[in-house]
């Protein structure tokens, strides 16, 4: 049976879909962007900025599920820029300190709102 989480913490869902969805042992979390989720408007600042935004809107997602970083076991990062890779793997790298998570990235031509990046996750309840 699946359960949509939806954390008053977190930005709102811009679109028909649920933030994060729990079935079974796993939390499937839709793509964070930069949502400061007390405006509602994307941060402004560059691709760090936006990509410490995304992971603060991840990882409130997984708080709302008892959940943390340590749980996530794989994550996808959508960036309009490949050439900014490093200093997006240098923000995400501070919330996987131990054990990262396996990862993809990829170029995207445009996401939602004008983000730079964007980063969804799956987590197992057991991990």
């Amino acid at each position: 049976m699946k359960k949509s989480i939806q954390p008053k913490a977190a930005a709102a869902a811009i679109g028909p879909y649920s933030p994060a969805v729990k079935v079974g042992d796993l939390l499937m979390c839709s793509g964070q962007i930069a949502i400061d989720p007390t405006t509602g408007g994307l941060v402004v600042g560059d691709v760090v900025a936006q990509t410490e935004q995304a992971m603060r809107n991840l990882s409130a997602l997984l708080e709302a599920a008892d959940l943390n970083a340590n749980h996530v076991v794989k994550t996808t990062i959508f960036m309009t820029d490949l050439g900014d890779f490093a200093k997006v793997n240098e923000a995400y790298g501070k919330y996987f300190a131990a054990s990262p998570p396996a990862r993809s990235t990829v170029q995207v031509a445009a996401l939602p709102k004008g983000a730079l990046v964007m980063i969804e996750a799956i987590a197992h309840t057991g991990a």
